[in-house]
């Protein structure tokens, strides 16, 4: 073991990547806490079972067998070959080579297995680029895939392809220095073994090769690490609170608003004790939660956290029937746009108040008043969207790593017809029917059953006619 300034640039280099990343996460955590307030404590075992079937077992990727086996060859790769990294980090804090070596034949068992799963990454992650470029499978498109999001999940198989080249070049030009020096090189390398025909036969070259293979592996998985939470590809992480988190009962159960229930039950039973309203600890009365939801702080904190777990893969959009069927509704875009009203809303006064620029900084007054009423509702996601839906649930039942975007619908849905009276006419004229007749036909409810007198009588004709 032996310091060096390498060492110390390491150190400086690890701390910068980690703390940046630290930063960003307490950031998006922020942002998921500020929506409202749900109670997911209790049922431990469930749902730690759940994310050990879901999100560890990818249960619900099975369902398409070609990406599934794609994904499963990138997933273990990135499980195990970030055991190597935990080899590189103690590499280049305490100046060791290949720190894991005294594993002796597991070392070598490990080597071997990260070398041929790099390989197979680098064919996935091919497969993965010809399906969404040359190949285009049909729910890697929509309005919601343009520009951005396209770029993101291409440049997230680039970065994949550079790691696994870098790796390939730390321990192809490792190998081959330890074969021109008579030295026997600790693990096993089937894939690197094939490859040091393509490095020069210098030594001093070699080490230099083998040490911008090190360096490149290392900080491009730190700036990979800082790049996942601007990108779809955060859900390699987000999936597993999401869901840990994501809901136990039947997904066709919908909520009650409690204040609603409880107006409606004591207009049944006059002696039904309505609780009393909540006050703050001052003795003033709370103020009014608004019914459903207009913008992301009135939605549930789980429906937050939905957004930043979403790979867009368009699982939910390319089942959705109403999608299918032309409508504007695509269940991957209301997740998207939830996410994007987030950063909009809570990450633009960080980077942008007026306080750290000085007096002079300009800002449009209406522009600021526009930004403050660009809601998720109508700002991103139309009314037309959302009365689309059917609840099917379909997306729900789709989505790999348990996103619900129709609990997002339903409460944007409820904000329209509670708050503003927006439902559609068709809705409107049922409303009307149950409050005045108690059904949702136009018929008094005296005359609730004519129907069966005139079946009656027609039936009556029809035997006499026989007869």
């Amino acid at each position: 073991m032996h310091f060096s300034i390498q060492n110390i640039l390491f150190l400086l280099v690890a701390l910068a990547g980690f703390g940046l990343f630290a930063w960003q996460a307490s950031r998006i955590r922020a942002n998921v806490l500020m929506g409202r307030d749900r109670d997911v404590s209790g049922d431990v075992n469930d749902r730690l079972w759940k994310t050990l079937l879901v999100a560890f077992g990818q249960q619900k990727m099975f369902k398409r067998l070609t990406p599934a086996f794609l994904h499963l060859i990138v997933y273990v790769g990135f499980i195990v070959i970030n055991i190597e990294v935990i080899e590189i980090m103690v590499d280049g804090l305490f100046g060791t080579h290949r720190f894991l070596q005294f594993a002796g034949p597991a070392y070598s068992a490990l080597t071997g297995t990260n070398e041929i799963l790099g390989a197979l990454v680098v064919v996935a992650v091919t497969a993965f680029w010809w399906r969404r470029n040359v190949n285009v499978v049909r729910r890697f498109t929509g309005s919601e895939m343009r520009a951005w999001p396209k770029m993101d999940g291409n440049i997230i198989l680039y970065v994949e392809v550079v790691l696994m080249v870098a790796l390939f070049l730390m321990n192809t030009a490792d190998l081959k220095a330890h074969q021109l020096q008579n030295l026997t090189m600790p693990g096993s390398f089937p894939v690197s073994q094939f490859l040091t025909g393509l490095l020069p036969d210098s030594v001093p070259m070699l080490h230099v090769l083998e040490r911008i293979g090190w360096w490149s592996h290392i900080v491009g998985i730190l700036l990979f690490l800082n790049y996942l939470p601007s990108s779809k590809h955060f859900h390699i992480i987000m999936a597993f609170p999401n869901v840990y988190f994501s809901r136990l009962i039947p997904q066709g159960q919908f909520s009650n608003v409690d204040s609603i229930t409880h107006e409606v039950k004591a207009m049944m039973d006059p002696s039904y004790p309505v609780p009393a309203p909540a006050t703050n600890p001052d003795g003033s009365a709370v103020a009014p939660t608004p019914f459903g939801a207009k913008d992301v702080n009135d939605l549930a904190w789980t429906n937050l956290l939905n957004a930043y777990s979403c790979t867009e893969c368009g699982r939910c959009t390319s089942v959705c029937p109403a999608n299918l069927t032309g409508k504007l509704l695509s269940p991957r875009k209301i997740i998207m746009d939830t996410r994007d009203r987030m950063e909009e809303k809570y990450n633009e006064p960080l980077l942008f108040n007026p306080a750290l620029y000085g007096k002079e900084a300009k800002h449009d007054p209406q522009e600021q008043l526009d930004k403050e009423n660009h809601t998720l509702l109508r700002g991103y996601v139309t009314p037309e969207e959302l009365w689309a839906c059917t609840t099917c649930n379909a997306c729900v039942e789709a989505c790999p790593v348990n996103i619900n975007p129709l609990e997002s619908i339903i409460e944007m849905r409820r904000f329209l017809v509670l708050e503003e009276s927006a439902a559609p006419n068709a809705l409107n004229a049922m409303f009307s029917n149950i409050e005045n007749n108690g059904a949702p036909w136009a018929f008094s409810p005296s005359d609730r059953f004519n129907w069966a007198d005139e079946l009656f009588v027609a039936d009556k004709k029809e035997l006499e006619v026989r007869s």
